[in-house]
C-alpha cells in the first residue's frame, strides 16, 4: 500500500555527519571551557539536569495535556479545542512554556543547588550544559533516529515496524510517520546547515538567559531581569509557533535570521551589561585595595 522512495548514502552520510556534531561538539565545548577557566563539571551536568527535569519531565506533560491532548492518548478537551482554534493564542502558549518552565528551572538552580557558586563563571557553565544538552538530547538523539528511520526505509522494514503500529495504536500520528521518509529523502547540506546554524545561536540564547536569570539571584535590584528572560524565550519559541500555522511567512532561512537576532541579542546584551561589567567592576575593586596598600608600604 505504501511505497517509500531509498534514502541516497550520501544523506546517510550527511545524518551520520550531523549525528557526530550534535552530540560530540557540545563535549568538546564543555571541556574547553572546563580548562580554561577551571570551572566545576557539576555546574554543567546541574543545567543538563534541570533542563531535563523542567523542560522535559515537568513542562512537557502539562503542555501536551492542555494543548495536545491526543499525544497523550487523553480525550480532545474544551480547553484544547478552544487554544488549537485560535493560532496567535496556541502560538504564544507554545513559546511561553518553555519560556516559563526553563527560565524557572535556572532560577531554581541557581537559588539552590548553584546558590554558593557566585563566580560569574557559574552561569556560562549553567547556560553551556543546559543548551549543550538540549543539542545532545534534541538533535543528537534526532539524528540517530533519522539513521535508524533511513536504513530501515532501505531494507523494507519502516512500513511493518513504524506505519503498521501506528495505524492501530495511533492513527493521528500517521500522517507525520509517512512525512519522514520523504523529508530523509529530500535531506541535503542545507538542512544540515540550518540545523547547526539554528543550534549555535539556541545555545548561545540559553547561555544568555542563563546570565540574566543568574544575575536575578544574585543581586535582589536585578530581579526583573528574570521575567525578562521568561519574555525573550517566549517570544523566540513564539516566533517559530506563528510561523508554523502561517501567521507569519518565512522561508527557513527568514526564520533562522529571526532565531539568530534572539539569539545574539540576548547574548552580547547580557555578556557586555552583566558578565563583562562585573569582571570589570571585580578588577577596580581589587585595584582600590591594593592602591592603600601601596602607599602605605612607601
Amino acid at each position: 500500500m505504501y511505497e517509500f522512495e531509498s534514502i541516497s548514502a550520501a544523506n546517510i552520510a550527511l545524518m551520520t555527519l550531523g549525528c557526530i556534531l550534535f552530540i560530540v561538539i557540545p563535549v568538546i565545548i564543555w571541556i574547553i571551557w572546563i580548562k580554561a577557566k577551571k570551572e566545576r563539571i557539576s555546574t554543567i551536568l546541574i543545567g543538563a539536569a534541570t533542563f531535563l527535569l523542567f523542560a522535559l519531565i515537568i513542562e512537557k506533560p502539562i503542555q501536551n495535556a492542555l494543548i495536545f491532548p491526543t499525544y497523550m492518548g487523553l480525550p480532545n478537551h474544551a480547553v484544547a479545542r478552544f487554544i488549537n482554534a485560535r493560532p496567535i493564542l496556541w502560538s504564544i502558549l507554545v513559546g511561553f512554556f518553555p519560556g516559563l518552565f526553563e527560565e524557572t528551572g535556572r532560577f531554581v538552580a541557581f537559588k539552590t543547588v548553584l546558590k554558593k557558586r557566585t563566580n560569574r563563571e557559574t552561569s556560562i557553565s549553567y547556560g553551556l550544559g543546559h543548551g549543550g544538552f538540549e543539542v545532545i538530547l534534541i538533535l543528537g538523539m534526532n539524528f540517530v533516529n533519522y539513521i535508524i528511520y533511513a536504513l530501515m526505509i532501505n531494507s523494507g522494514m519502516y512500513k511493518t515496524t513504524v506505519i503498521d503500529p501506528i495505524m492501530q495504536a495511533a492513527p493521528d500520528q500517521l500522517e507525520a510517520a509517512l512525512a519522514i521518509p520523504n523529508q530523509l529523502a529530500a535531506f541535503s547540506i542545507a538542512t544540515l546547515g540550518i540545523s547547526i546554524f539554528e543550534r549555535v545561536f539556541a545555545v548561545l540564547f540559553h547561555t544568555g538567559a542563563s546570565l540574566l536569570v543568574f544575575y536575578a539571584c544574585k543581586d535582589k535590584k536585578k530581579a526583573w531581569l528574570y521575567p525578562l528572560a521568561i519574555v525573550l524565550h517566549t517570544i523566540l519559541d513564539g516566533m517559530i509557533g506563528l510561523n508554523m500555522k502561517g501567521i507569519i511567512t518565512l522561508s527557513d532561512w527568514g526564520l533562522e535570521m529571526i532565531i539568530m537576532a534572539i539569539g545574539a541579542l540576548t547574548f552580547f546584551g547580557s555578556y557586555f551589561m552583566l558578565y563583562k561589567k562585573d569582571s570589570d567592576t571585580r578588577a577596580k575593586e581589587l585595584s582600590n585595595d591594593t592602591e592603600p596598600r601601596t602607599a602605605q608600604n612607601n
